[in-house]
């Protein structure tokens, strides 16, 4: 087995960046030591939110938009080709402070003075999101970071707060004019709700999707007041609801109350198909060919809208008329194992359903809701048997193949639909954890917003 070579650090690590790879020596504060930036830390009790608006450029807007996406692609691709190099040739490591620097050189070169008509602040944070894909990939929780292609990648450009101006309407609190650096004139932004009164953006990130649409997501720290406490009626017991996803029907509650499966891609398939059709007939790179490719991004973009809005609506419903919600831990990524071998076109279908049914999405919202308004997600262990045990005398039936959506218990006889009674036992394992959780809490501390049945020590699934 082969040891990996040793880092080399001290002089001759800065000499090795100084000649081989172009990165100039620290002129500023040389006589301090090097420190590690720390991230902004949020002010106390407020929660970091992201509001999205939709706004429409003027021609010039829009060329120095264009400009600034590729020149973010284009330093983020030469940090990463940088930081690889750095490694595979001379063993050195390089960060977010050498690569900046890297990118004054850059900056001043002639063959890239362009990068000069984009703000120096901007590429700044595609540094940083490069910096960021590198810890994501040390800590094992990422794959190694990929080169950026264009009308493959997402378009987008952070702006933090020396980027950007913001001034607000004083005759609509929460409204204002938006100027981005590099530009004269404020965006044309379509305020659909106001943000918080008085509070200035931290951050703002541009981005611009494949059916050419401009959102302009602006993150800012407000105080969330958490929900009030919902209990069942006469009573101190926290109102709970167990839900059971699924491909039959989107979601089942233990009440057998049922969201349709709105099956968006069956629904747009045939205008997906021509219109795929069209793209195929058309001569690659001609105008007619990105006009026929717009028009199915812009089909998929309305597929990701109505699904979004609805899962949207209906977690905060749940969230609002609920305190405990009880689900169980799907592994997404391992259900979407790409389909090979004998049935794969079956598992392919499969592997459609899922991603039309959005089960990651739904969990992603409820997780965030419950953490701002004061709920408690429980996710119970993705090996209980929820589908096979009696929710009335807890009795442990055979498997169940998909096709059965009724079984009678062998003990008691008593006829379960499939998803009902699953969504029942997840909501009894729930609270069977939310009270364990409860009583080992010191007195006064808040319940966790999220309790994970597979991270709690000693915990039994039953039977």
């Amino acid at each position: 087995m082969t040891e990996s070579p040793a880092r080399v650090v001290g002089e001759e690590a800065k000499r090795i960046k100084r000649e081989a790879l172009g990165i100039a020596d620290r002129s500023k504060h040389h006589k301090r030591r090097a420190v590690p930036l720390r991230r902004r830390a949020k002010e106390t009790g407020t929660q970091q939110r992201v509001y999205q608006y939709r706004f429409y450029p003027t021609v010039e807007q829009a060329a120095q938009l264009e400009q600034t996406f590729g020149a973010c692609r284009w330093v983020y691709n030469e940090g990463l080709a940088l930081r690889a190099r750095a490694w595979e040739q001379h063993q050195v490591s390089v960060g977010f402070a050498e690569t900046c620097r890297a990118l004054t050189g850059w900056r001043r070169a002639e063959g890239t003075s362009w990068l000069r008509d984009v703000s120096s602040a901007v590429l700044q944070q595609a540094l940083r999101h490069l910096d960021g894909a590198f810890s994501r990939f040390f800590k094992g929780t990422a794959k190694y970071p990929k080169r950026k292609k264009k009308r493959r990648s997402r378009d987008s450009a952070t702006y933090v707060r020396t980027g950007f101006r913001w001034v607000e309407d004083p005759e609509r609190p929460g409204t204002g004019l938006v100027t981005l650096a590099k530009q004269t004139e404020p965006l044309d932004v379509r305020w659909s709700r106001p943000l918080p009164r008085g509070e200035v953006p931290v951050k703002l990130t541009v981005t611009r999707d494949r059916a050419g649409r401009y959102f302009l997501s602006v993150l800012v720290e407000e105080l969330i007041e958490p929900l009030p406490a919902a209990f069942l009626p006469g009573g101190t017991e926290p109102k709970a609801v167990g839900l059971d996803l699924g491909l039959a029907t989107l979601v089942t509650l233990d009440d057998g109350s049922k969201l349709g499966h709105p099956r968006l891609l069956r629904k747009y398939a045939d205008e997906l198909a021509r219109r795929q059709r069209e793209l195929h007939r058309k001569e690659k790179g001609s105008r007619n060919r990105g006009k026929a490719r717009e028009r199915i991004a812009r089909l998929y973009a309305l597929i990701s809208d109505v699904r979004r809005d609805l899962l949207d609506q209906f977690t905060t419903r749940l969230v609002r008329e609920n305190q405990v919600l009880v689900v169980e831990d799907l592994p997404v990524a391992n259900l979407l194992r790409p389909a090979v071998g004998k049935g794969r076109r079956r598992k392919a279908k499969l592997n459609q359903s899922i991603i039309d049914a959005s089960w990651g999405e739904l969990l992603r919202q409820l997780r965030y809701k419950c953490a701002w308004y004061g709920r408690t997600l429980v996710i119970v262990d993705r090996f209980f048997p929820s589908t096979r045990r009696c929710c009335a005398c807890h009795a442990k039936g055979p498997r169940l193949d998909v096709s059965v959506r009724e079984w009678t218990c062998e003990e008691c006889g008593v006829l379960h639909d499939r998803d009902v009674n699953a969504a029942v036992n997840l909501r009894d394992e729930g609270m069977r954890l939310f009270w364990s959780v409860a009583m080992a809490l010191p007195p006064g501390r808040p319940m966790p917003p999220v309790i994970k049945a597979s991270e709690l020590p000693e915990v039994h699934l039953a039977a």
